[in-house]
């Protein structure tokens, strides 16, 4: 029997997953039989730093689990996927048990610019050997250029995007309606594959614990008053679930509108906000999305930097976020800014190094996100905070942490004579923040 192939990517589920949906039917319909492939990308494990790190623990895991669940076949690879997609698609590769020749490979769209880049060389290879690539939005609500300005310009700040945003959903509610995968899983390839091991990537199991999919309520109903304070559990955690695509976007948001979660619904926004920034604008991988910001002269003191990773810079509130980031692969995102601000206007270190540090050790790392944020704080993106505003950690503190319980939790000596100085005085390290800045305001 001829095969469909369907790639996994970012959508690592086997419900409400539009990609995995279409090609199920276009097979069934054709009397075809869909494979699942998923490749461990040996070009990013290999620029991975830790051998533990959980994010691979958690890859493998959904992985593993997807072809358990599966009643058909399930085909695990290694290696750079271009690559060995010109050898699937020239026959030179097989999956044991597999007749017939491939004649479509289906998969969900990324919009990060190596992703893009990649997907472009396989299309191009699917039709240098006449195989059907399709492909398809999952991973946001709107993608790309749907929504964008009347005269056909993207949107640069949050506010007007996040109106357009909604306007849209109202017009094409269809978008939230969920794809069926169950009722057409009679097609899947009746074949019985082997699993790669965790180990052969060259990884251990890590021992870090992961977040439910699964969210009181409550957490989503009490998102406004509750989401800026660390000390208590008052966000979804479900970074990681949508950077894997472990949960459907789609039903995220229709859950926000059913219980009027509008502060919540708001975050979701900010996610393909920051997405079509990043397909818009690949350039800010890298760089400032306002170019006059390279004019900064960051001091990129090691020593400071080497403190803020280990949390201990004397300053509290970021060091309880940094040694929660480094113990639990999160940080509670009020912290994440505070903590950002802090390397980057009172340290006045190079905010690529906070971003990079932050991809390396967040469960939830997600590139058009993670670079939005960093440099929304360092006041070079778009969108992006006044380059005077800096949080003055003391009296966030006060209004987020004001009986210190998330500091004694991952600071408990925090006034102890041990206990380091604060490597800035605010003040002054404002003042020289702000001069570091005018090379921007004279431009």
């Amino acid at each position: 029997m001829d095969i469909v192939l369907f790639w996994y990517r970012r959508d690592l589920r086997d419900e409400d997953q539009r990609g995995l949906s279409r090609a199920l039917r276009y097979a069934r319909e054709r009397g075809l039989c869909v494979l699942p492939v998923f490749i461990f990308d040996s070009d990013i494990l290999g620029r991975l730093e830790d051998r533990d790190d959980a994010r691979v623990s958690f890859l493998h895991r959904q992985v593993t689990q997807l072809a358990e669940n599966r009643r058909g076949g399930f085909w695990m690879l290694k290696g750079r996927p271009v690559e060995l997609w010109a050898r699937i698609l020239s026959g030179q590769l097989k999956a044991d048990g597999q007749v017939g020749r491939v004649v479509a490979v289906f998969a969900n769209e990324d919009y990060e610019p190596s992703a893009q880049a990649r997907d472009e060389k396989v299309r191009e290879l699917c039709e240098r050997h006449g195989v059907e690539f399709h492909s398809f939005k999952d991973q946001v609500i709107f993608a790309k250029a749907e929504v964008q300005k009347d005269d056909g310009h993207p949107y640069t700040v949050f506010t007007p995007f996040s109106r357009k945003w909604r306007v849209r959903l109202a017009e094409c509610s269809s978008e939230l309606k969920p794809e069926e995968c169950r009722r057409y899983e009679s097609a899947y390839a009746p074949m019985q594959l082997e699993p790669v091991a965790l180990s052969e990537l060259g990884f251990v199991e890590s021992s870090l614990s992961f977040p439910s999919t699964r969210v009181p309520t409550k957490i989503l109903t009490e998102y406004a008053e509750q989401r800026n304070r660390p000390d208590r559990m008052g966000t979804s955690k479900l970074g990681v679930h949508l950077r894997f695509g472990t949960v459907s976007i789609r039903q995220l948001v229709a859950k926000a509108i059913e219980l009027k979660a509008e502060t919540w619904l708001n975050e979701l926004i900010w996610r393909e906000f920051f997405m079509q920034i990043l397909w818009r604008f690949p350039s800010v991988v890298g760089q400032s999305f306002k170019p006059a910001y390279e004019q900064i002269r960051w001091l990129n003191d090691e020593a400071f930097f080497a403190a803020w990773c280990e949390g201990r810079t004397g300053v509290p509130i970021v060091d309880a976020g940094m040694r929660e980031l480094n113990t639990t692969g999160f940080m509670h995102n009020r912290v994440r800014m505070i903590a950002a601000s802090y390397l980057v206007k009172h340290g006045l270190v190079d905010w690529r190094w906070g971003e990079a540090y932050f991809a390396r050790k967040l469960l939830d790392f997600e590139l058009a996100s993670n670079n939005g944020n960093w440099q929304w704080v360092a006041g070079c993106g778009c969108d992006a905070a006044p380059y005077f505003r800096i949080f003055n950690p003391d009296l966030q503190t006060k209004k987020f942490d004001p009986q210190f319980e998330y500091i004694k939790t991952w600071v408990p000596e925090w006034q102890a004579s041990s206990y380091p100085q604060p490597y800035f005085d605010h003040a002054l390290a404002r003042q020289r923040a702000l001069q570091a800045y005018a090379v921007v305001k004279e431009r």
